[in-house]
């Protein structure tokens, strides 16, 4: 028998869960307000993950100053356990690092190292909604986007601010407290434990898996896909078994991988998971996290991710509702239920009623996989079909308040919107924003519109 977790609109529903170990940088967590409680059964241990974050403060290195030559910050360190992405964070969210970063590792497999890589510095442009609890619980950091540079053991990082007219006058730029992130995602733990393993109730990932019992058996790695039929039976099932007046538009439900799937460490995250109304619109994002991935290592990728978004930004979970893979994978994203209206951080002002969807990878100048933007099209057909919305179609979404919209605008967008839609921004790259129009007419198609 299925269970539910029933959360009221709008509000918290918290778990009893652990809260995050001690680690580098990172403050006590702040629990949300608790809604209801939601009581496990005890199951089999999992292993404990692996998974760290190495935190290196930067500092100036010392180099002949010319007349316009910006100051640098950086580190050099080849006595590092492993890790597989980098980043750089700063004391506060709202101040912008102007200038350039760029870094080169050391294969921990080889020992050679890579050539020098840009980290790019905008990424203001996620996070959660001004005036939030999460935006405002003084855990936050200001940071550039992730990069993903596979396992190594040895990095050199350079922060270079942008030059002023005069001698000294770009040392300012820099923002205060720059650190080196170096995160290891860890190992998957499996999913029902091992052999011999004494049993306890895992509070976080029973709360973090319970909350798609209406989709899915209990502690499944993925979430299967169904049938047209068979999705339109279950929509009636979340409606309460209320039949629609008319046949509605919903697309197959895909196969997604659960949080378990991908090994979420969900002691990591905070507790309790945050609801808004309805998802009216979906926003198409990219990781910016570099290319130079095989399917394989995506779930290492989210990890690392996830504990870059949690332990050195600060954030209560994953920004992204879902991610996409370049194999077209799914997977899903912040806690809280793949068919629920769950809070994301993922486009600053427009966070409410919508949902963040990001392609793993860097799409400026390189296309998208066909594989990735099919994989945006059947995810949107039925998460926005759970709703009632039309992927080609337009909606209202009222502005939080961003660098385009200011907060109480209400703005007209398309239902599938990229990022740059709702703030001034990058992203999702102009290759994958090339094939938003593509996505929504596939998605409408799924949809039978």
């Amino acid at each position: 028998m299925r269970g539910f977790l029933t959360c009221s609109i709008g509000v918290t529903c918290a778990a009893a869960l652990t809260l995050p170990p001690a680690v580098l940088n990172v403050p006590s967590a702040v629990a949300a307000p608790a809604d209801r409680a939601l009581t496990t059964t005890a199951r089999p241990a999992k292993t404990v993950l692996s998974g760290s974050t190495q935190s290196l403060p930067l500092t100036p290195r010392t180099r002949e100053r010319v007349l316009g030559q910006a100051p640098e910050q950086g580190a050099y360190r080849t006595d590092l356990r492993r890790f597989s992405l980098v980043g750089v964070i700063w004391d506060k969210p709202g101040t912008e690092l102007l200038g350039q970063v760029q870094v080169r590792t050391r294969s921990a497999a080889t020992g050679d190292w890579s050539g020098w890589q840009d980290v790019d510095t905008h990424n203001a442009d996620h996070g959660a909604d001004p005036d939030t609890a999460e935006a405002s619980s003084g855990r936050v950091h200001g940071a550039t986007a992730p990069l993903w540079v596979g396992a190594s053991d040895g990095v050199d990082v350079r922060v270079r601010a942008k030059a002023g007219p005069g001698p000294g006058v770009g040392r300012d730029l820099l923002p205060a407290g720059l650190r080196l992130e170096l995160v290891d995602p860890g190992d998957e733990a499996p999913s029902e434990g091992l052999p011999g393993d004494s049993p306890r109730t895992d509070t976080g990932a029973d709360s973090a898996a319970a909350v798609n019992a209406d989709l899915v058996s209990f502690a499944a790695t993925e979430i299967p896909a169904l049938s047209r039929a068979d999705t339109e039976r279950e929509l009636r099932e979340l409606n309460g078994g209320t039949a629609p007046l008319a046949k509605p538009h919903i697309g197959p439900r895909p196969r997604i991988v659960t949080r378990r799937g991908w090994g979420a460490d969900e002691s990591l995250r905070e507790k309790g998971f945050v609801y808004t109304g309805k998802v009216k619109a979906a926003f198409v994002h990219h990781t910016d996290s570099g290319n130079g991935y095989r399917c394989s290592d995506a779930p290492s990728v989210i990890r690392s991710i996830y504990r870059y978004h949690v332990v050195s930004m600060g954030w209560r979970d994953i920004g992204y509702n879902f991610l996409v893979d370049k194999c077209g994978t799914i997977y899903e994203g912040r806690a809280g239920g793949a068919a629920k209206a769950v809070r994301g951080a993922h486009t600053l002002g427009f966070n409410n009623n919508s949902t963040g969807i990001a392609v793993i990878g860097t799409f400026g100048s390189h296309k998208p996989p066909a594989a990735a933007v099919t994989g945006i099209a059947k995810l949107t057909a039925w998460k926005l079909g759970l709703s009632g919305a039309n992927p080609k179609g337009k909606t209202y979404l009222k502005s939080g308040g961003g660098n385009l919209y200011p907060k109480g605008k209400n703005v007209r967008l398309n239902v599938i919107s990229g990022h740059r839609d709702g703030y001034a921004t990058d992203c999702p790259g102009a290759k994958l924003y090339a094939k938003l129009g593509s996505a929504r007419t596939s998605s409408a198609h799924l949809q039978g519109r």
